[in-house]
């Protein structure tokens, strides 16, 4: 009954994401931001298929597993540069938060942590961090903070696939002598961190990104991701202490966590459809400098400032001057093989950039 159930789940949310997908295809006129946002898109059916094929053959479904938690990572990146790409890209984003350290006598007291130019970290990070300067540092910073967890949830990965092959992983299993808990802390942390620069990044950036509404956004994907591996790491807890005991227990502990996500997929991919529309993208109307489509997200209950929709009126008719220099609009192969090679080279560039870093910090 449990598969039947899972099975028109699972069927519906390909359904409704891949027609989302193909929406912002047909309508990609913004490829820095709809490339990412179509890689964010994707987490509902990969998940989604992942569980399902988990419940149907219980022995492959931690290789299943592993390969739903690398687009997990996946995912958190793309959201931080799908947010970037709305903000112009990378140096019209740094040349933002470095404005925002210019200090007016209209500026209030009592703002935001950033509003004298730092980023400052809550007790107890801020007794061995030092404050965030806006600008180069903290968007690298909080760049090499998210890819880190893409690059260790690839290493973990292995690690994970080798340990099981040898029979010492344990998944579930809090004991020493397993594998599991040891990358269950370094994940983890890894998480925790890139999850908080992700946070700090939105309370920078938020107000500019108001058009697009970003908060149904930012809560939208963080509920996955919280979701999705807390509820995994109580599951295997209460397993682990006994609290569910006998044969019946032990084929639950295996299923239950898939079943939940097909359900929790089934209702993320509605929420898709309406916080990640490809309306705004569909007219061509664009404001690099303020965000998605003005005259779509404005009717959501944001009316522009009408100097920001005059400014926006002129930089969207310079962009496509440039674009119509350069080439036609993408055709559907294009926008997919822009989709697949064009953040592809991105993402590559941004980890030989974080391991270049890691291993000779500036």
């Amino acid at each position: 009954m449990a598969n039947f159930q899972c099975k028109h789940i699972c069927s519906c949310c390909p359904v409704l994401s891949m027609y989302l997908i193909f929406e912002h295809l047909a309508a990609y006129n913004q490829p820095e931001e709809q490339k990412f946002l179509i890689g964010l898109i994707l987490m509902v059916p990969v998940y989604a298929l992942e569980s399902f094929l988990s419940l149907l053959d219980s022995n492959a479904a931690f290789n299943y597993e592993v390969i739903r938690d690398c687009y997990e990572a996946f995912a958190l990146y793309c959201f931080e540069r799908y947010l970037i790409a709305c903000l112009g890209g990378e140096e019209s984003t740094i040349e933002f938060m470095e404005s925002q350290t210019i200090i007016t006598s209209s500026t209030p007291l009592l703002e935001d942590s950033y509003a004298y130019g730092v980023v400052e970290h809550p007790f107890p990070l801020n007794c061995f961090l030092k404050n965030w300067s806006l600008g180069p540092e903290f968007y690298h910073a909080v760049k090499i903070g998210i890819v880190q967890y893409m690059i260790l949830k690839m290493i973990c990965a292995v690690l994970a696939m080798i340990l099981q092959t040898f029979g010492v992983y344990g998944e579930g299993k809090f004991e020493w002598r397993y594998g599991y808990p040891y990358l269950a802390v370094v994940l983890n942390f890894s998480q925790t961190w890139a999850l908080y620069c992700l946070v700090q990044f939105y309370s920078v950036i938020k107000d500019k990104l108001e058009p697009i509404k970003p908060l149904a956004k930012f809560l939208t994907f963080k509920s996955i991701v919280f979701l999705t591996w807390w509820q995994g790491v109580a599951v295997a807890f209460l397993f682990s202490i006994g609290a569910f005991r006998g044969s019946l227990a032990q084929e639950l502990k295996t299923r239950i966590q898939d079943y939940i996500i097909c359900i929790e997929m089934g209702i993320a991919a509605i929420a898709h459809l309406y916080v990640f529309p490809a309306v705004p993208y569909k007219r061509g109307e664009r404001c690099v400098r303020k965000v998605a489509v003005m005259s779509d997200y404005a009717s959501l209950g944001t009316p522009p400032d009408p100097e920001e929709v005059q400014d926006c009126e002129r930089f969207t008719r310079m962009r496509i001057a440039r674009h119509d220099e350069k080439e036609k609009r993408l055709n559907f192969p294009q926008s997919v093989r822009d989709v697949v090679l064009g953040s592809g080279e991105i993402i590559v560039d941004d980890m030989k950039f974080t391991v270049s870093h890691v291993v000779e910090p500036s």
